[in-house]
C-alpha cells in the first residue's frame, strides 16, 4: 500500500516541479537609452515622430514600411499605423490600421502582414487596403512575433510562449492552425530561414528552430540577454546580445546544417538593431548611435564600415539591389537612410 501510495504521489502534477511550470527566466535585456546624437547622421534622414516599433524593406515594391504605434500608447484599444516610404523627396503615406499592432513582415511582393490580437493584419502597400485576418481558436492571443516562410505559411508567435504555424489561406478571414508549440516564456522574434522557424526568448535567452512539419528541433542558450534576431542570404541567423555585448551568429537550418553558433564576435556599446545583407551583417550600438557592416564570410566578423547615426538606432533594415540601409531611430528622430551603404561601386 505504502509503495502504491508512493506511486500515485509521483504521478500528481507537482506545482514546483520544474517540468510542469512556466520555464525559468531572467530579467529581458533591451536597448541602452542612447544618448544625443554628437555627430551628424551618415546620408540624409527622412522626418518620423514617434517610437516605431519595427520595420521591413519590401523588395517588390522597394518600399520601407515603418510599424508606428498609437498616438495613446495607455490605450489598449488605440490603433497603430504604417508609415510607408516610396519616394526619397516625398513625405510618406501612412495607412491606418484596425487595432493595435506589435511586429512586422513582409512577403517582398507588395503585402506586410502585422502580427495583432487574435490574428493579424494584411496590408496592401501600394493600395493600401488592409484585411484582419484571425486565427482559428486563438481569439484571446496577444501576438508578438511574426515571419512568413518560403512555402508561404505565416508564423506567429505569442505573449504567453505559442508558436502558431498557419496551416490554410486566410481568404474566408480566418487561418487554420497546422501547428501549435507552447515551450517558451514569451515569443519574442521569428525570423525564417527557407521553411524553418527560429524563435528568439529574451527571458530565456535563447534561440530554437522549429521545423517545415511545425515540429521543435534544437534550442540553444544566446549569450548573457539577447534581444533582436535577423536572418541573411547566405543562410544564417544573427542575434544581438545586448547584455553580453555581442553579435551571435548561428548557421542553420536543413537537416544537414543544424541550428549551431558558428561566430560570437565583442559589440560593446549596447548592441540591438540588426539587418542581414549578402555582403555584410549590420549591428547598431543604441549607447553609442553607431551603425556597423561586419564581413561574415572569413569565419570571425570583420568591421567594414561604420557610420554615425540618428538617436536610438533600434531597428535596421536594408535594399540588397541599390545597396541603402535604413536606421530608424526609437526616439522620434526619424529615418536615416545611408545609400551605397556597404561601398559599392
Amino acid at each position: 500500500m505504502l509503495i502504491l501510495l508512493a506511486l500515485v504521489a509521483g504521478c500528481t502534477p507537482n506545482p514546483l516541479n520544474p517540468l510542469t511550470t512556466a520555464p525559468r527566466t531572467i530579467e529581458p535585456a533591451r536597448a541602452a537609452d542612447s544618448p544625443p546624437a554628437s555627430q551628424s547622421p551618415a546620408g540624409r534622414v527622412r522626418p518620423l515622430a514617434g517610437h516605431p516599433l519595427a520595420a521591413v524593406f519590401d523588395a517588390g515594391t522597394r518600399q520601407l514600411a515603418v510599424l508606428c504605434p498609437p498616438d495613446n500608447p495607455a490605450d489598449p484599444a488605440a490603433p497603430a499605423s504604417l508609415a510607408v516610404f516610396a519616394d526619397a523627396a516625398v513625405p510618406p503615406r501612412a495607412i491606418a490600421l484596425p487595432g493595435p499592432a506589435t511586429a512586422l513582415t513582409s512577403d517582398d511582393h507588395g503585402t506586410a502582414y502585422l502580427a495583432a490580437h487574435g490574428g493579424y493584419f494584411a496590408v496592401d502597400l501600394s493600395a493600401g487596403r488592409v484585411a484582419r485576418v484571425t486565427v482559428a481558436d486563438a481569439a484571446h492571443a496577444d501576438f508578438t512575433a511574426i515571419a512568413r516562410r518560403a512555402d508561404g505559411k505565416l508564423v506567429l508567435g505569442s505573449a504567453d510562449g505559442a508558436v502558431y504555424t498557419l496551416a490554410s489561406d486566410a481568404s474566408s478571414g480566418t487561418a487554420g492552425v497546422g501547428n501549435r508549440n507552447k515551450i517558451f516564456a514569451r515569443v519574442d522574434a521569428l525570423v525564417t530561414q527557407g521553411n524553418t522557424t527560429v524563435v528568439l526568448d529574451r527571458g530565456q535567452t535563447s534561440v530554437t528552430t522549429i521545423g517545415a512539419d511545425g515540429r521543435v528541433e534544437q534550442a540553444l542558450r544566446a549569450g548573457e540577454g539577447a534581444t533582436t534576431l535577423a536572418a541573411d542570404p547566405a543562410g544564417r541567423v544573427l542575434v544581438a546580445d545586448t547584455r553580453g555585448g555581442q553579435l551571435l551568429v548561428y548557421g542553420c537550418c536543413s537537416e544537414r546544417t543544424p541550428l549551431i553558433l558558428r561566430q560570437a564576435y565583442p559589440v560593446r556599446q549596447a548592441p540591438y538593431g540588426l539587418a542581414g545583407s549578402r555582403e555584410l551583417a549590420w549591428v547598431s550600438q543604441t549607447a553609442a548611435n553607431v551603425v556597423i557592416g561586419y564581413d561574415l564570410s572569413t569565419g570571425i566578423p570583420v568591421e567594414k564600415v561604420r557610420y554615425p547615426t540618428v538617436q536610438q538606432p533600434n531597428t535596421l533594415a536594408f535594399d540588397e539591389a541599390s545597396d541603402t540601409l535604413y536606421v530608424v531611430s526609437g526616439s522620434g528622430a526619424g529615418v536615416q537612410v545611408i545609400d551605397h551603404a556597404a561601398g559599392r561601386p
